[in-house]
């Protein structure tokens, strides 16, 4: 029986990271953001292919939920172009933090999910599983080391300490 994992992250293709994170920080509070321009990753695959696509990330905080933003800059294949044409903007996945990375990956395969995009960054693996047939998006599988724990709970005390009028967008540390 699997351990409960509890959805740590809500996902969004957007066609603009800074217009996104001021309607969401204006209607709902969330951020302040931190900013990954034009990421790169050390490994990348994305359905058995390392065609890795030009994309930008924001991140940030509502509550207990990490509110992800997308932007892809070209028209590589991707997780992301799988579910929108360019110009189009939605709902993307959602993400769960695992401390068996293998085993957790290789468990949701087993159910009979693809494997549609497996990356190595910031010294964390992470995986993209295609469930859209079940959900409606993907399902992100994403490790949960202690430096990448210690930076999502800085991003979410940001989050409870921002007051009125203080930037929307942070510097990534």
């Amino acid at each position: 029986m699997l351990d409960r994992y509890d959805f740590f992250q809500i996902a969004y293709l957007v066609n603009d990271l800074e217009t996104s994170i001021d309607r969401w920080a204006n209607m709902f509070g969330a951020g302040p953001f931190v900013v990954a321009p034009h990421h790169k990753t050390d490994r990348f695959s994305f359905r058995g292919t390392d065609a890795e696509a030009d994309v930008s990330y924001a991140f940030g905080y509502l509550g207990d939920m990490m509110i992800q933003f997308i932007q892809q800059h070209d028209d590589t294949p991707s997780i992301y172009r799988d579910m929108y044409a360019k110009g189009q903007e939605g709902y993307h996945h959602h993400g769960v933090l695992v401390n068996d990375y293998v085993g957790e990956k290789q468990r949701v395969i087993d159910m009979g999910f693809e494997l549609a995009c497996e990356l190595h960054a910031d010294n964390v693996d992470a995986c993209y599983i295609d469930t859209r047939a079940w959900n409606g998006g993907f399902t992100e599988i994403h490790a949960d080391p202690p430096h990448i724990l210690a930076a999502f709970s800085s991003w979410r005390r940001a989050h409870e300490l921002r007051k009125p009028g203080q930037p929307n967008i942070i510097e990534r540390p």
